[in-house]
């Protein structure tokens, strides 16, 4: 991201008097708790599930709990120890384990009609995470922008190609805005290391087509039109009508399964030759990877009762849908979510 100017977690940010001057538990605990959304933020894109990035910031806040009162105040910020302790909890976590990844990026695309195969491992995918867990509510547009664009599924899916410390060293130089010489003092490295690190790093995301300097075009009104006739033509079941506003070499993949298609033409075959399971499907709008989202409820239950299905994140660019990704582990996604059941009436 394009940091000038910003400082979107800024470790010299001076902490309130309670939390520098007052060795009280109470006023630490309720410090530590205002930065979950960030460091939830940071270990997500550190690890690509929403799942592990909790279980990585709830030992983290523990952690900083039982060692606040040993805290040395002289060597450095409480921001900057609280990221050294997310830092070093993911790294730990990643040390030896497969990447996380999305369908497209596991190999070629398949062809409508061909067996779906057996869904993968959980820890195989990128997983998605709810806007309000690492987003800010409000802020300044800009930084907004920013930060929603670092934590699209295409952008963390990147991410994963990275050795852990160079993803490291990237998130906290490009993504929260940090100098090198606190990148540095956290890592225990020399600057000159860090910038080697970011110059690889950014290598890395360029051959892969994925910029951290872009910007998310914000939702207009003519991108919102597109995802109700998206979600019209859905419903509806109107499968020409929804494969017109795709671009023509859309992709759609539904994980934990491997398997995934590019282009209208596979997509359409797909929706009308797969025993229409989606047909009747209800799609409630919820706010994933700072991206479009849906929640989608098929009429698969007893008597066509409308039971989760799958938590659907959809893509757009160039004011048509580029793709979308279909979450099918709706039982562990929909309370993550904090969906229903049911859609309400």
């Amino acid at each position: 991201m394009d940091c000038e100017g910003t400082r979107m977690a800024d470790p010299a940010v001076v902490e309130s008097g309670a939390a520098r001057g007052d060795r009280g538990r109470a006023p630490a605990q309720a410090w530590l708790a205002r930065h979950r959304r960030e460091l939830t933020g940071y270990c997500y894109r550190m690890l690509g599930s929403a799942f592990e990035a909790e279980d990585a910031v709830q030992e983290t806040l523990l952690r900083a709990w039982d060692g606040y009162d040993r805290f040395d105040e002289t060597r450095g910020t409480l921001r900057a120890w609280l990221y050294a302790i997310a830092t070093s909890i993911c790294l730990d976590m990643l040390r030896g384990r497969q990447r996380r990844a999305r369908p497209v990026d596991l190999g070629p695309a398949a062809h409508a009609g061909e067996p779906l195969g057996a869904p993968l491992a959980e820890n195989t995918w990128i997983e998605p995470i709810p806007d309000r867990s690492v987003l800010p509510a409000e802020g300044d547009p800009a930084e907004l922008a920013a930060q929603r664009e670092s934590i699209r599924l295409a952008f963390v899916a990147a991410l994963q190609h990275l050795p852990p410390r160079q993803r490291a060293v990237l998130i906290l130089r490009e993504v929260l805005c940090w100098k090198a010489a606190e990148v540095a003092e956290l890592l225990g490295i020399t600057v000159v290391a860090v910038n080697s690190a970011l110059q690889r790093a950014r290598a890395t995301l360029a051959a892969r087509g994925v910029s951290s300097a872009a910007r998310l075009q914000p939702v207009d009104g003519a991108q919102q039109d597109l995802l109700a006739r998206y979600v019209a033509a859905f419903e509806r079941y109107d499968v020409d009508a929804l494969v017109a506003l795709l671009h023509e070499d859309a992709t759609m993949s539904m994980p934990p399964l491997g398997w995934w298609l590019r282009g209208r033409a596979q997509i359409r075959q797909a929706l009308l030759g797969s025993g229409l399971p989606c047909k009747g499907s209800r799609m409630v709008p919820v706010a994933a990877n700072g991206s479009s989202a849906f929640a989608q409820y098929t009429p698969t239950g007893p008597g066509g009762a409308l039971v989760p299905w799958a938590l659907v994140v959809v893509e757009v660019a160039d004011g048509r849908i580029a793709g979308w990704t279909s979450f099918l582990d709706a039982a562990r996604l929909f309370p993550l979510f904090g969906l229903p059941l049911e859609p309400t009436p």
